[in-house]
């Protein structure tokens, strides 16, 4: 394998290690997680004993990318995807998806709340429901946030002095033909970066110079 590496003309080897630098973009942007809701037990209505499916939702963190595995008997329940006011009421004849396969793997697109509820609506009423609350995507808010910039000042550098107090005396205007000192073009140093820039700066540095090193040890 490494001899046939090294016998690829630079044009290959280039497009080589370009594709190692999309591969490691592609695990990181893969690294999502599938949550078996109930654990062991499944889908199924809770006995007294067991820890009720939104404290089972509260216990864990739910991300953009992550999935819902939910098995139970298919010949005897199902899972309906719902709204808030179906899933307060147990109201079974409205909902948004329906699944009555027995393994339903139910994807997390975006960030809110997501309403499930048994489809036998006996089961609903005890308590074979659950409330999953996926977090929002904070590293796009703060590079959103990094890239606001404040209105750009005035052009004009005339100084206009406030009207005095009652009772004491206006400032007198300088002298014509002094010219008013214009104001410092120093900037201010920049804010230090978030901590999810900060992150996103460090896996961009390092994946950039993985990819240097492979050039440079491929060429």
């Amino acid at each position: 394998m490494a001899n046939t590496i090294f016998k690829l003309n630079p044009q290959n080897k280039v497009l080589y290690a370009v594709g190692l630098f999309c591969l490691m973009l592609l695990v990181q942007k893969g690294a999502a997680t599938q949550f078996t809701v109930g654990g062991s037990k499944g889908w199924s209505v809770p006995s007294s004993t067991d820890v009720h499916f939104n404290q089972w939702a509260e216990n864990n963190r739910f991300q953009i990318g992550d999935s819902l595995l939910f098995n139970y008997q298919p010949d005897q329940d199902s899972v309906l995807q719902v709204n808030q006011d179906s899933y307060n009421n147990c109201n079974t004849d409205s909902y948004q998806q329906k699944y009555t396969d027995g393994h339903t793997v139910v994807q997390l697109p975006q960030s809110g709340p997501f309403y499930f509820i048994s489809g036998n609506k006996d089961n609903c009423q005890k308590n074979e429901k659950m409330v999953v609350i996926v977090l929002a995507d904070r590293s796009n808010r703060s590079q959103n946030t990094n890239t606001t910039t404040s209105p750009p000042p005035s052009g004009s550098t005339d100084i206009i002095p406030s009207p005095a107090p009652a009772g004491e005396e206006s400032p007198s205007p300088p002298p014509t033909g002094e010219e008013t000192p214009a104001p410092s073009s120093e900037t201010p140093p920049p804010p230090p970066p978030s901590g999810a820039s900060s992150i996103f700066i460090s896996s961009v540095t390092t994946l950039g110079a993985f990819t240097a090193s492979s050039l440079y040890f491929l060429l």
